[in-house]
């Protein structure tokens, strides 16, 4: 009774182990009670229990539904682990045989596959997460790997998608699928994580660009649990589609056993027992899933490659024929074909359908293009080197002269060897196209596709660029080429031209491009890296997926191709060179720096100083080109350049600055932008202001995609994405030059043709502000005179980093219309340097005999270097006091000496009056009679005893009280006198 439910109890969940044996014969007695039907060989299955350490295992019933019957097989001992069967056979569980696969199946024998994708296969998982883990904005919940049918496919938008698929292996095995990856703007990894969780290595993870359709890829899987995964991370940030990354054949071997075969999907058949994998039908065929062979469509319908229906054939009309022309005959005539566009699937025999135009019109060969000559095979062969030509003949070019080599299209008579047309759909289908421009004399233009959203490619390839030797490579200017070409377009619906670059046709980068009709014109684009070989012309009619062609009318028109300095290329016409010294024979050699060439003559001459030499203009005096206001001509004279200092003349004043500081490379980035999906960026700028030669130059770069691009100058762009990817913290893409040349130093608004407004940074100034101008002549389709660039300098002492640059209010990104950008950089370095009028003097007073001198910035300080504040002086000196002391005893002393010499002569005075009054009276006495002359003279004595008079010492205040006595009436002064006897009389 209890065989009747073991295997019910213990293979409920699909596995048998010495444990669950055990417990399968404890059984719940409720389940006797319960009458069941005996199983048949539909309600059950067989399995293997897992091998243990001998590598035996045990063959178990599974019922199909639980507790539906009673009856099952016993367990029996199964095959050794290590049994295995060959491909196109498949182990039958209840003999436990190998036996072959039936037709219309198909077996990998050790393996399984994966080729249908319908749906998503069992055991595959599918999911999407943000690039930034910790943002939460960013819905990634859809984004995940798609079927398409044949393929699967993965996300385009800015999400991590991951598909992953587990298996153990029994023994070591193998896994490999192909895949197409034809964006640079998606990552693709693949790795594998064994039951120890060790991953690929990093490195080897990153799958390369896919230069054809399809590429295979193998990878060796370990014995045990193995978990492989495809993971893809888009990053593009332009509107234009990305294209998806394809997987398709996926095969996994190393399973030990497959207990059945696959039925092939439709559209493959296998004709015989024992395939190891199905064939596609042929054209105009279809099959059914597990097919035999393929079955023929009806006449009035069509099918392609490996499909699993027919459709109706549309009626013929003139969008499904295209016409070209035969190769020149020996007498220079070709023939107009006209060709239905193949795979065919229109009927000329529907009502309304147009029929095939009559071939074989003779038109005249147009000539050969420039460089080439007419041989008499009517075939156009390039001229030898040293010879040029006008598409006739070729002549060798004169003593003195070189041949500007390079190659031009402008006649499309045949394909050039080195052009390829291709056409690229984009679903990726098995299309029979593969024809997608033609010539067609003066043109070569775009055919009908098998959809309208297939993608119409023409690539160029170039070895690699030479420049001549009348050329001197610089730093400073870095062209090594220029492509230049002449096109139109012509649309009735969203149709969009591509020019890309590249290394290859498949991982070009997309240039510029042009929507919808757009008239004729010319377009230019400068080569600086010899890594840029391949450029490619992609026309699509219309983004959105169709099968029907609606649009078959629109083309795209190329009239001309011309690209300089092309290694192995062809010369249409000679220049000037400058000749050795040697002899007038010799090889040609570049005019030294700063010399230009005198047409027609191949003498160099000298130009005027502080100038440069246009490099795309060599000859003539108007190949010199003055340098910018405050710049001057580097070396080689290829461009000019600011040492970081500048002297500014402002209010009679000389304002002299020094930017040394602010000359290494500076990054800054915008405001953060999102896109729909809520992925965050930046755009990021880096700045190397000025510097003379060896200076370090600004640079931005790719370090996503396989072409690394990188872009070096003054001022640059890329866009940045935080993101854990590919050991990176950020992804940097998309990089440009906004500013590759300095084209002056100035405090002007405007300087040629570039302004710089101040109403992008108001503010009130006390002081002019720099601004150094920079160009980048590269062209697009919106800034047809290239782009711009503005970095006004501010003088703020407060800010001391040096990364203090903002961007416009009004525009978050630094420009407002895409090719002119303006940038404030504020910082301590942008004001002028110190002089002396910046500090002032301040003399302290005189404290214990000491002065102190003192110098200090005046405020608010509007410098920076230049001159250091003087020292601190300290000198002696005398206080106030010692001064007003010593004023008080001059003034004492001066007062006294004055009062003593006034004493003095009004002494004298005295005297005189004395002696003059006593003669006075002696000639009163003689009634008029003159006295002898020596009777005026005083008599002997009297000086004696005058003086005796007036030396008699008297204390002071006798003689001030002598001095104060008042005349008499009669107008004499009393004076003392003294007699002979000593005795004191007052005389009046």
């Amino acid at each position: 009774m209890l065989s009747k439910y073991l295997p019910l109890t213990v293979f409920a969940n699909g596995a048998l182990s010495a444990f669950s044996l055990i417990l399968g014969f404890i059984v719940l007695d409720v389940l006797e009670s319960v009458e069941l039907p005996s199983c048949k060989e539909s309600d059950y299955h067989f399995e293997y229990t897992d091998c243990d350490v001998l590598g035996s295992r045990w063959r178990v019933a599974i019922p199909n539904k639980p507790d539906t019957c009673t009856g099952l097989p016993d367990p029996v001992k199964g095959t050794h682990c290590t049994f295995t069967c060959k491909e196109g056979e498949y182990l039958d569980m209840k003999s436990q045989e190998c036996q072959k696969c039936t037709a219309g199946t198909y077996s990998l024998g050790t393996g399984v596959a994966f080729d249908d994708w319908d749906t998503l296969p069992t055991g595959f998982l599918s999911h999407g997460a943000s690039m930034d883990a910790g943002d939460l904005s960013t819905d990634c919940t859809n984004s995940t790997w798609s079927p398409k049918g044949d393929y699967i496919a993965s996300n385009t938008d800015e999400c991590i998608s991951t598909l992953s698929y587990a298996v153990s292996l029994k023994q070591p095995g193998s896994v490999s699928f192909q895949y197409f990856y034809p964006d640079s703007n998606i990552l693709f990894e693949f790795y594998v994580q064994n039951d120890q969780c060790q991953s690929t290595d990093s490195q080897s993870r990153w799958m390369k660009s896919s230069e054809n359709d399809w590429d295979a890829h193998y990878v060796q899987l370990n014995r045990g649990n193995n978990v492989v995964y495809w993971r893809t991370t888009g990053f593009s940030l332009s509107s234009n589609a990305v294209k998806p990354v394809l997987l398709k054949n996926i095969a996994i071997s190393g399973v030990a056993y497959t207990s059945e075969c696959f039925h092939c999907k439709p559209g493959t058949y296998s004709a015989e027992a024992g395939a190891a994998r199905c064939l596609p039908c042929p054209v105009d065929t279809y099959s059914n899933k597990g097919a035999t062979a393929c079955q023929q469509c009806l006449k009035d319908k069509y099918s392609g490659i490996g499909s699993g229906m027919c459709k109706q054939r549309p009626p013929c009309t003139a969008s499904d024929y295209f016409y070209t022309h035969t190769p020149c005959d020996s007498r220079g005539q070709t023939q107009l074909m006209y060709k239905w566009i193949e795979p065919k699937i229109c009927s000329e025999s529907a009502v309304g359908a147009v029929t095939l135009p009559i071939s074989g019109e003779m038109q005249a060969c147009p000539p050969c293009n420039p460089g080439f000559f007419s041989s008499n095979s009517s075939a156009c062969l390039p001229c030898p080197q040293g010879f040029y030509s006008n598409g006739i003949a070729c002549s060798e070019c004169p003593v003195g002269m070189e041949p500007v080599v390079g190659f031009e299209y402008k006649w499309w008579n045949r394909m050039p060897s080195n052009m390829r047309s291709s056409v690229y759909s984009r679903e990726y289908s098995d299309t029979q196209r593969s024809t997608g421009w033609e010539v067609a004399g003066e043109y070569i233009y775009t055919t009908p596709g098998d959809m309208d959203s297939d993608y119409m490619m023409l690539t160029l390839t170039v070895p690699g660029y030479s420049l001549p030797y009348s050329r001197v490579k610089d730093n400073e200017r870095a062209e090594l080429s220029k492509i230049t070409f002449v096109f139109e377009t012509k649309c009735s619906a969203d149709c969009r031209l591509y020019f890309m670059t590249g290394l290859n046709e498949r991982n070009n980068g997309v240039v510029e491009s042009w929507k919808g009709t757009v008239g004729k014109q010319s377009y230019s684009y400068l080569i600086k890296s010899n890594r840029t070989v391949s450029f490619t012309w992609a026309f699509q009619r219309t983004e959105a997926y169709t099968t029907e062609r609606q649009f078959s009318s629109d083309f795209a028109k190329i009239y001309s191709i011309h690209i300089t300095n092309v290694k192995g290329g062809v010369a249409s016409q000679c220049r000037q060179c400058a000749l050795g010294s040697s002899n007038t024979a010799s090889a040609c050699v570049p005019c030294p720096p700063g010399h230009y060439m005198l047409n027609g003559t191949g003498v160099c001459k000298s130009c005027p100083p502080n100038t440069f030499v246009r490099p795309e203009q060599p000859l003539g005096e108007e190949a010199c080109v003055q340098c910018g206001p405050n710049t001057n001509s580097n070396k080689a004279r290829t461009s000019c350049v600011n040492d970081c200092t500048l002297a500014v003349l402002y209010k009679g004043e000389s304002l002299r600055y020094d930017f040394s500081p602010l000359a290494n490379v500076t990054h800054f980035q915008s405001s953060p932008r999102f896109t729909s999906k809520g992925l965050r960026y930046v755009h990021q700028f880096s700045v190397g202001l000025c510097g003379t030669e060896g200076r370090a130059l600004a640079s931005c770069v790719d370090n996503v995609t396989d072409s690394r691009k990188q872009v070096n100058g003054y001022v640059c762009q890329s866009t940045i994405v935080p993101s854990e990817i590919r050991g990176q913290s950020v992804v940097s893409s998309q990089p440009f030059s906004i500013g590759s040349t300095l084209i002056g130093v100035s405090t002007d608004s405007t300087l040629d043709h570039i302004s710089s407004s101040e109403n992008y940074f108001p503010a009130e100034l006390k002081l002019p502000e720099v601004i150094f101008y920079y160009q980048a002549p590269e062209t697009t389709q919106v800034c047809k005179y290239g782009r711009s660039t503005s970095i006004r300098l501010r003088c703020d002492p407060t800010v001391m980093a040096l990364d203090q640059i903002s961007l416009p209010s009004n525009c978050s990104e630094g420009t407002c219309d895409g090719c002119s950008f303006h940038f404030l950089w504020r910082s301590q370095y942008a004001c002028p340097l110190c002089s002396e009028r910046n500090y002032q003097k301040i003399v302290t007073y005189c404290n214990n005999g000491i002065q102190r001198t003192t110098y200090v910035w005046q405020q608010p300080l509007q410098c920076t270097g230049g001159v250091t504040l003087p020292a601190p002086q300290v000198s002696a000196c005398v206080t106030m006091d010692f001064w007003l002391k010593f004023g008080v005893s001059v003034g004492t002393v001066a007062a006294l000496l004055l009062v003593t010499i006034s004493c003095y002569f009004w002494k004298r005075t005295r005297k005189l009056q004395y002696k003059y009054s006593k003669l006075m009276m002696n000639v009163g006495d003689k009634d008029c009679d003159l006295p002898a002359a020596d009777s005026c003279a005083i008599m002997e004595g009297e000086d004696a005893e005058d003086d005796l008079i007036y030396l008699t010492k008297k204390s002071f205040f006798t003689k001030i009280k002598s001095f104060s006595r008042e005349r008499t009436s009669d107008g004499f002064d009393s004076v003392p006198l003294k007699t002979s006897s000593g005795q004191e009389m007052e005389m009046n």
